[in-house]
């Protein structure tokens, strides 16, 4: 099933999507997408739940088609404490919400002198050893084609590692159209919002901007500047213990 709808789905024009689709089709067409691959993948679909309004709106998606489906939260020493608190109040609200970190020794201020490096020890391998843990082979994230310059790219389902499908069922949304779901479920978000972050990571690498472009707030002053942890553009599959 979830092979014929990925057929279908690599399909369609994403730009003409994002535009003409409105806010009701779009939640309807993630609902549906995450509904097709919990019947197909069960407890193997995992949510990745970085704790960002994307990502509880997603949360919140997915619980809408079963409550039994569970997420893992990769946080980092660097998290706001902010940020932290909220993961508190979500893993006590949802227990089968799982927490990975890393907690390897790393050089004082790597996330300056190696923003990359930082982000694949403290996120992306975590994120590899959550998917191996849980037994993941379907796991469904928050990212969004309207985001910024790095995510204009996505596809609504991929394949980037043998085995393991990753599904993006809000990537139509708008960041208006996510606020607006959040309101109208009546979803708790991260307080950061409030005080005017739109796009939340760790404390060193993440200002508050009035850039038009969402992510222009991450890693400033950096090679990454505006760009991608690289969860999302780097294996994450297991083999032999390193990325295929």
């Amino acid at each position: 099933m979830i092979q014929t709808i990925l057929e279908e789905v690599q399909k369609d024009d994403i730009a003409s999507l994002v535009e003409n689709l409105n806010f009701k089709q779009k939640v309807d067409r993630s609902l549906a997408l995450i509904d097709h691959a919990w019947r197909e993948y069960g407890d193997s679909l995992v949510v990745a739940n970085s704790l960002g309004k994307d990502s509880v709106a997603v949360w919140h998606l997915a619980k809408r088609v079963s409550p039994k489906i569970r997420g893992f939260i990769v946080t980092t020493r660097f998290k706001p404490p902010e940020t932290k608190r909220f993961m508190a109040e979500e893993v006590a609200r949802y227990p089968e919400l799982k927490v990975f970190d890393n907690d390897e020794p790393i050089p004082d201020r790597l996330y300056e002198t190696a923003p990359d490096r930082c982000c694949e020890i403290l996120k992306v391998q975590p994120t590899r050893r959550a998917i191996e843990e849980m037994g993941v082979r379907c796991w469904v994230t928050g990212l969004r084609c309207t985001e910024g310059r790095t995510r204009v790219d996505f596809r609504e389902i991929e394949q980037r590692d043998e085995g393991l499908l990753k599904l993006n069922p809000i990537l139509l949304w708008y960041e208006r159209e996510v606020w607006q779901y959040l309101a109208l479920h009546k979803v708790d978000v991260n307080p950061l919002y409030e005080e005017g972050y739109r796009s939340l990571g760790c404390s060193p690498c993440t200002r508050i901007t009035t850039d038009p472009n969402e992510r222009a707030g991450r890693w400033i002053g950096t090679s990454k500047c505006g760009g991608e942890c690289g969860i999302h553009t780097r294996p994450l599959k297991l083999r032999d213990g390193a990325g295929i």
